[in-house]
């Protein structure tokens, strides 16, 4: 690895607490120039975009910047960049919008390995609109989602397939590709939930092959905002309702109201400190810094979920529940005869933080036999460092030497 996790970890004011944060999943911690570029934004003048006075050019620019960013990111059309509060609001935006095309007797195949803000939005659009709903099942043993589960649901009434890249609870990582080329021979469409995944990997949603795909800044080092990308072409076939002074123009069509543009810089600026994380891929273009940094990210990941494996394996008590072939670094633990809400607790006395619970992938966690209470999970960001995950391997340790208690009933 040749970034420094000491240098990095200075730039996140928020590790100076103490915490041990394995709570990445949930939402990253937050380096300095992100925060500075969200105060810039709110210290200089801002007003609705234009190009008359400073405010509306400010606003302009960073709008402007913020999609080229985000297109860089993610292999994009910058024209194909929708901006919205979160990506749960922009998956309800567009499938209601989505469905204004769909009829009694159309199917929408959704999967149970994915979190519910990529399952209940188009099964509600479905019931609307008279649509059928079909199941993708995965694998609970294996954690695994193939494309033969999804090619068993598909039919030429599907018209579109909404699923995850990686699973927020267990790590997965369907082949998506594989997959789009399934969905696409029969004519449907592919939405892909891409928010865990982003986090993790090097996207390129034409490789992907995603019609649409979903991204949260806040789960890449950025603040709170969502994002989806997809092709001018097909936003241009969409009509969402919207204002009627509001503009017709795409990507704004989709975009109500007036957008957060402070949030925006610092999107901007967390994709930049993304792509400056491999120092050996300074002076080529950001799209090939960011491709150089998710190599080394995954590479160190990879190392200390391993690590974090190894340590877990003298633990008999424990099961993970994370054990896909492709995967990120989130692992889901049970441990018999406890509850991990409390040892979450303990943890978290202890400045470890790995939260508890079914993290809205609510099917997931059902389908995994854990009921609607799910496990204790742990996900690495990128300024984890090898002392966090001996922390946390200490922790579960000293908690599983406390004498066992019955697990809460889910």
């Amino acid at each position: 690895m040749t970034y420094d996790i000491t240098a990095l970890r200075a730039q996140f004011p928020a590790l100076k607490a103490g915490s041990a944060h394995f709570d990445g999943p949930g939402g990253t911690q937050t380096p300095l120039p992100v925060i500075e570029a969200i105060t810039d934004a709110l210290a200089n003048p801002l007003a609705n975009r234009g190009h008359g006075t400073a405010g509306e050019r400010n606003a302009e620019a960073i709008v402007t910047q913020t999609r080229q960013a985000l297109a860089d990111l993610l292999g994009a059309d910058p024209t194909a960049i929708v901006l919205g509060r979160s990506a749960t609001q922009l998956t309800y935006d567009f499938s209601r919008t989505l469905a204004k095309t769909w009829a009694p007797g159309d199917e929408i195949v959704v999967s149970r390995l994915d979190h519910d803000s990529n399952i209940r939005p188009w099964i509600q659009a479905a019931t609307h609109a008279g649509a059928t709903v079909r199941w993708a099942d995965f694998d609970p043993t294996t954690g695994e989602l193939t494309p033969d589960d999804i090619g068993a649901v598909l039919s030429d009434r599907t018209r579109l397939v909404a699923l995850t890249a990686a699973s927020n609870l267990i790590g997965t990582r369907p082949a998506i590709p594989e997959i789009s080329r399934l969905v696409h021979q029969w004519g449907a469409l592919l939405y892909v939930d891409g928010v865990h995944y982003t986090a993790h990997a090097h996207v390129d949603i034409a490789q992907l092959g995603a019609d649409f795909f979903t991204c949260s800044p806040y789960k890449f080092l950025g603040p709170h905002l969502g994002v989806l990308a997809s092709r001018p072409d097909l936003l241009e076939t969409l009509a969402p309702d919207k204002l009627l002074p509001s503009t017709n123009a795409v990507p704004e069509r989709f975009e109500f109201g007036t957008l957060p543009y402070e949030l925006l810089a610092g999107t901007r600026a967390a994709v930049d400190f993304l792509a400056d994380l491999a120092p050996k891929a300074q002076g080529g273009g950001r799209r090939e810094r960011l491709a150089s940094a998710y190599a080394e990210l995954e590479q160190r990941e990879v190392a200390l979920r391993r690590r974090i494996e190894e340590g877990l394996a003298s633990f008999e008590a424990v099961t993970i529940h994370s054990r896909a072939a492709h995967r990120t670094p989130t692992l889901l633990l049970t441990i018999e005869g406890h509850d991990t809400t409390d040892a979450y607790r303990h943890l978290a006395a202890r400045g470890v933080d790995a939260p508890s619970g079914s993290f809205y992938a609510l099917e997931a966690s059902r389908r995994l036999g854990l009921g609607d209470t799910g496990g204790l999970r742990a996900g690495l960001a990128p300024y984890n460092s090898a002392e966090d995950v001996d922390r946390l391997l200490e922790g579960l340790s000293d908690f599983l030497r406390g004498p066992a208690q019955r697990p809460r009933s889910s």
